[in-house]
């Protein structure tokens, strides 16, 4: 069974796309999606977001992580060896999660260094720009998971570019505000550029390297989390944004003509627009749940329950629609309704 690699990603930061992953990762399971969710941000907070101070305990004693993202890729590093089998945290029944760590930004000089040398056909490059792709079809393969969700950092650095030439699909989490549509002008085109520039170097490959990531990193579409309301942005503004993020996603990132009187209610690449659950965040968060799983023990009492119960609903709709995108149809089609 092949898995299917999927990358919530945007350069710039504050657009809730770790508490996207956290959440989609919760919910695929229950769709029948066995799922692994991969934390490739140096920050880590999806991590923090599973776990427990107590438990992260377990992980990050040292700087000798053995059942974390550096752990597995530490062979590697120090030219010991390859790519150790990853460790997969279980969280839930089919869901399991491969824990990040702080120590992964040590591996970003390394992988600025190879890229240019998998131009001359070196083996030892190859290596270590799929190593992201192998830690993350071993950890999947080890849990028979069908999907693996991956969180990264918002940067354009040389990590999210390894990460990214490992990912299948590609799902842009945008706020409606003029820094998430300039960060949007500039992921595009970085995206097209990182997939010539690796097929580029696919040519290049030495003969007997047959393990290697295609890196299609194919644009499924964007998901906007919407603002919660403040007196001093009015809504109009934030109106102004979204009607301006599909014209943008279409030229920047898919690279097609611009359809006059598109927009977000009719723009197929709007997978879906989220409304912003205020309160309920900070209350999952400390009961290191999703919005959609608070019980009334938990603080989500009167009008806040009804809200989660709409959280499930948007967060299981997401879910079905992302997985439809990204060929687990047949895995989600049946729970649709």
């Amino acid at each position: 069974m092949s898995v299917t690699v999927t990358a919530l990603f945007n350069n710039k930061s504050g657009v809730g796309k770790t508490s996207l992953v956290y959440h989609l990762a919760w919910m695929f399971p229950r769709l029948g999606v066995k799922t692994v969710a991969v934390d490739l941000d140096p920050q880590a907070n999806l991590t923090a977001a599973f776990l427990d101070e107590d438990a992260l305990e377990d992980f990050w004693p040292d700087s000798n992580h053995p059942k974390t993202v550096y752990g597995a890729i530490r062979p590697l590093i120090e030219r010991t060896g390859d790519v150790a089998q990853p460790h997969v945290e279980e969280i839930d029944d089919n869901l399991g999660l491969v824990v990040g760590d702080m120590f992964l930004s040590g591996f970003e000089d390394l992988l600025s260094l190879e890229w240019p040398r998998a131009m001359d056909s070196d083996p030892g490059a190859f290596k270590v720009l799929s190593a992201f792709w192998r830690m993350i079809h071993r950890a999947a393969k080890s849990q028979d998971a069908r999907l693996a969700l991956v969180d990264l950092g918002p940067n354009l650095g040389a990590i999210n570019r390894a990460v990214l030439i490992s990912a299948d699909f590609v799902v842009v989490p945008l706020a409606p505000d003029l820094f998430s549509l300039q960060g949007l002008s500039n992921l595009g085109p970085t995206l097209n550029r990182w997939r010539k520039e690796w097929n580029a170097r696919l040519e290049q490959a030495p003969a007997g390297i047959d393990q290697l990531p295609e890196g299609p990193m194919e644009p499924v579409g964007y998901v906007v989390l919407q603002h919660s309301e403040r007196l001093d942005r009015p809504v109009k503004a934030y109106d102004k944004w979204i009607a301006r993020i599909p014209e943008v996603y279409r030229k920047e990132v898919v690279r097609e003509e611009w359809q006059p009187g598109t927009s977000i209610g009719n723009d197929p690449h709007c997978i879906a627009m989220l409304k912003h659950y205020r309160s309920l965040i900070p209350m999952a968060q400390e009961a290191r749940k999703p919005i959609f799983d608070l019980k009334p023990a938990d603080g989500a009492l009167g009008a806040h329950f009804s809200v989660v119960k709409s959280a499930y609903a948007d967060f299981r709709k997401l879910a079905i629609d992302i997985g439809e995108r990204i060929g687990l149809r047949d895995l989600v089609r049946g729970r649709a309704d």
